[in-house]
């Protein structure tokens, strides 16, 4: 396995376990909120401290995310509250949303940060990307809000594990158009010249 599998599949344990942790112990042992919290809380631990002893380094956005998680099931569980784990992913998106706008308050873009490395993109587009995540985290937050206060318990958990997920994902996709618009071709040696010169 190469170090950009290993890499990728590390990810996929450090994002996924969490979520799939709490949406398992929910529905298969008894639709107990507070042990599916329990449970997730402490996957989410040991998910975080297998991708740092593998990675040796955690990227910033599963580290956030993860920590997260850990604090306001942590809250949950001392206050036995439900609201607080519900309310965590309208705090992080609106949380994610200020740092976009106020990233192109201050003519920052924490997007060109974490992903410059792999795109090369005009500045505008960079500005384009991040207004739109902006947007969308103040429209992902809120569908958060709707959720918890109108549907059941099992539905926000469903919402919270796949179907957020799923939304992201294809708000990510449609973003692929724009960037392959507008991504700079990689600069490529001229041919050598085969006239003597």
């Amino acid at each position: 396995m190469n170090e950009q599998n290993r890499r990728g599949w590390v990810r996929y344990v450090i994002d996924f376990s969490a979520p799939l942790s709490l949406l398992i112990s929910y529905f298969f042992f008894g639709r107990d909120f507070m042990l599916a919290t329990g449970v997730s809380v402490v996957v989410a631990i040991i998910a975080l401290a297998f991708g740092f002893l593998v990675e040796r380094r955690l990227a910033w956005m599963p580290l956030i995310v993860g920590v997260l998680g850990i604090i306001f099931g942590g809250l949950t569980l001392i206050f036995q509250a439900d609201w607080i784990l519900k309310l965590r992913p309208t705090f992080v998106n609106y949380a994610f949303a200020l740092i976009f706008f106020g990233g192109l308050i201050l003519k920052k873009n924490p997007i060109k940060a974490v992903l410059g490395w792999a795109f090369s993109l005009p500045v505008e587009v960079w500005r384009t990307l991040e207004l739109r995540y902006a947007i969308f985290s103040v429209v992902l937050g809120t569908l958060n809000l709707i959720v918890w206060m109108t549907q059941t318990e099992a539905t926000w958990v469903t919402w919270d594990t796949i179907g957020i997920r799923v939304l992201s994902a294809a708000f990510g996709l449609a973003q692929m158009p724009l960037l392959m618009k507008h991504l700079k071709d990689a600069e490529v040696p001229p041919p050598p010249r085969t006239d003597g010169a």
